[in-house]
């Protein structure tokens, strides 16, 4: 069969009666949101519901399916545990999709559970579901660190799935949307949280789902929101179909925002092949930006894709006609690698190690590639999408406090007895100085309370 709906739902445990004990009024219009949405599954009478959560097992770079043939769960910790659930897994779907990962390699599968308890991403959903509907077995899926691509991406893998093995399935995208949306919430205000939300209801509300793939990281990171990967899944699994999309409910009284919405396909529509129209432009933004580069970066790009086909370093050039300098000038260097708009790896040097700035940059391009021990080595199907710029590092220069720091201007280095931290200037998502003080101690295992000797240093960046 196929994916007869999906809906996006948030999770908040306080919508539960018996955890709200009365909070639950402040949120009406989402519980009778909520309703609508259980009544519709019901009425589709799924054989599986996949619920995608934020909050069961996530890595960094592997999306987890819930394994086993069943699970139980409580809300025990929200003081409520006489609300319980249990229930069956489908595990010929999940081991599916498993399946069809690994077919590509594409990293999901039932590996590294690490709790098997139901969380509450996928229990809120389930306690309205279950009033109407006890049928249908459920695949628990888990979000990644990993691009949006990628998310998007499991969606279609998931529908692939759904449809070989005759389920009729309905798709659960499970996640709050901004959590910094009033001053009075837990997480405080952020002018990214209401942007968040009306961009997100907007986007959803007109099944666009290409442009949830144009969000920036760190924008949705500033914005705090937690189900955006939720929904990118949903899309996936809608690929070159027509959607009907309605919006039953949006509020943020709490502080967080709760939005719900319904789709439904309508046959097959090719202009709505969105992942693959986000590859081609991507793919064309990406070659413009490599013609454009310059001498520093085209050095490092050709010393790491030689490295990635041939495993063997390229050789120092005689000359580099436009930055002669290199060949002369010694320098710290740091080589920084994103791909889709994630971090894919970064290596540098503090102060030169090398004879010159040049084989500085072919040694930190290659290890930024293949020895960050944060990922796996780069392949060569990668060398397409990478992102690459180069930071050269002026003389670090001793300072007495936090005041003489600049995040825009300086990076900083922290230093308590042979355990250094380093962290560049003018970083996505670094705004304040307490912040990129607390990252670099971060870096080199330095507790939060501990002091440290703090320098800073200049760079010069080059794309």
């Amino acid at each position: 069969m196929a994916v007869l709906a999906a809906f996006m739902v948030p999770h908040p445990p306080m919508i539960v009666p018996e955890v709200g004990r009365g909070s639950e009024e402040q949120i009406r219009e989402t519980t009778a949101a909520y309703e609508k949405i259980a009544a519709e599954t019901a009425a589709l009478c799924p054989d599986t519901i996949i619920i995608t959560s934020p909050h069961t097992v996530m890595y960094a770079d592997y999306f987890h399916i819930s394994p086993g043939r069943r699970a139980k769960g409580s809300f025990s910790d929200f003081r409520a545990p006489q609300v319980k659930f249990h229930e069956e897994y489908d595990e010929e779907l999940a081991d599916e999709i498993s399946a069809a990962a690994a077919m590509e390699g594409f990293p999901a599968g039932t590996l590294g559970e690490r709790d098997s308890r139901l969380d509450h991403g996928t229990m809120v959903p389930l306690y309205f579901i279950r009033k109407h509907y006890k049928g249908g077995k459920i695949v628990r899926i888990g979000l990644s660190g990993l691009p949006l691509t990628d998310h998007y991406r499991l969606g279609e893998l998931i529908r692939a799935s759904v449809e070989k093995t005759g389920r009729r399935a309905v798709i659960i995208a499970s996640g709050d949307l901004s959590h910094k949306l009033q001053s009075y919430g837990p997480y405080g205000f952020a002018e990214e949280g209401p942007q968040y939300d009306a961009r997100i209801m907007d986007v959803m509300g007109r099944a666009a789902f290409g442009e949830l793939l144009e969000f920036d990281e760190t924008f949705c990171d500033k914005a705090a929101e937690c189900g955006h990967r939720s929904f990118v899944i949903m899309a996936g699994a809608f690929d070159g179909q027509a959607v009907k999309a309605k919006t039953l409910s949006h509020q943020d009284v709490t502080g967080v925002g709760y939005g719900i919405a319904t789709f439904y396909p309508e046959g097959t529509d090719e202009s709505r092949h969105f992942l693959a129209a986000h590859l081609v432009e991507t793919e064309k933004k990406l070659a413009e930006a490599r013609d454009r580069s310059d001498e520093y970066v085209k050095l490092a790009r050709r010393s790491l894709e030689h490295y990635v086909r041939e495993r063997r370093m390229i050789s120092v050039p005689v000359s580099i006609p436009g930055a002669e300098e290199m060949l002369t000038k010694r320098a710290g260097a740091f080589v920084s690698i994103h791909k889709h708009g994630k971090l894919r790896g970064c290596i540098g040097t503090i102060a030169p190690v090398q004879t010159n700035l040049a084989e500085e940059i072919i040694e930190n391009a290659v290890s930024a590639a293949v020895r960050d021990p944060r990922f796996d080595p780069i392949t060569p199907d990668e060398l397409q999408w990478l992102e690459i710029n180069v930071d050269v590092l002026g003389e670090p220069e001793d300072i007495s406090s936090e005041e003489e720091l600049d995040v825009k201007r300086y990076g900083v280095i922290v230093t308590n007895g042979v355990r250094r931290g380093l962290l560049l200037p003018d970083l996505d998502g670094v705004d304040t100085v307490e912040q990129q003080i607390s990252i670099a101690k971060q870096k080199a295992g330095i507790g939060k309370w501990e002091s440290v000797k703090l320098q800073r240093f200049e760079v010069v960046r080059h794309v």
